[in-house]
């Protein structure tokens, strides 16, 4: 992290960058560098617009999971809880594009639950960062083994990444498919099915 620190702070000083304006310049630069003219019209706000979209993007480096999931309750419930079907937005570490799609999340209770809307919260605290899909689904899934302390925990991710649909190998219709389980979802083969089989079911039919 010093190093990192260091770093940074060189650049900035070859830069001249003045530190508040740090974001917007990086921007400019980044324009000059394809070809455009930060100073044109429809580019003069650029700057600012991609400072804000990138801090938004970003935003889950400022969520603590533990603080998410410090609030759980005691309830009698001894049967899977799943919310399936989350929509989740993350920029590939790689290439800085989106990647997207539906999250699945799934809990064994060990005498204690937690709010519902708790677990789109973590997923969001998540994919809000530079990631790789397989990382973010186990960061899902261990924050909540070790906060909520259930019986096992259940995580799959569904993602299309526009680092392989606009460039590289270019396949528009490809996802990739992550998994982590842990506890009985693990241990279990006829928790881990039930699990996988209710997530590809359409319940409302």
């Amino acid at each position: 992290m010093a190093e990192y620190e260091d770093d940074l702070r060189k650049l900035k000083e070859v830069l001249e960058i003045p530190q508040a304006k740090e974001w917007e310049a990086t921007v400019r630069l980044l324009l000059r560098l394809i070809g455009e003219d930060p100073s044109r019209e429809g580019l003069k706000r650029t700057p600012l617009r991609v400072k804000r979209s990138l801090q938004y993007l970003t935003s889950g480096y400022k969520q603590n999971p533990a603080r998410i999931l410090s609030r759980t309750f005691t309830v009698k419930h001894d049967e899977m809880v799943i919310i399936k079907d989350i929509d989740f937005f993350s920029l590939c570490e790689h290439h800085l594009v989106p990647f997207f799609g539906k999250c699945h999340v799934a809990y064994m209770p060990d005498k204690r639950i937690i709010g519902l809307s708790k677990i789109p919260r973590l997923v969001d605290a998540f994919s809000r960062r530079l990631q790789v899909q397989e990382r973010l689904t186990t960061q899902i899934a261990e924050a909540l083994d070790e906060y909520l302390k259930p019986l096992g925990v259940a995580c799959v991710m569904e993602a299309s990444h526009l680092c392989m649909m606009m460039r590289g190998v270019q396949k528009q219709n490809t996802r990739a498919i992550t998994s982590s389980m842990l506890g009985i979802f693990r241990t279990s083969d006829k928790t881990r099915m039930e699990f996988l089989n209710l997530i590809r079911a359409n319940l409302s039919t």
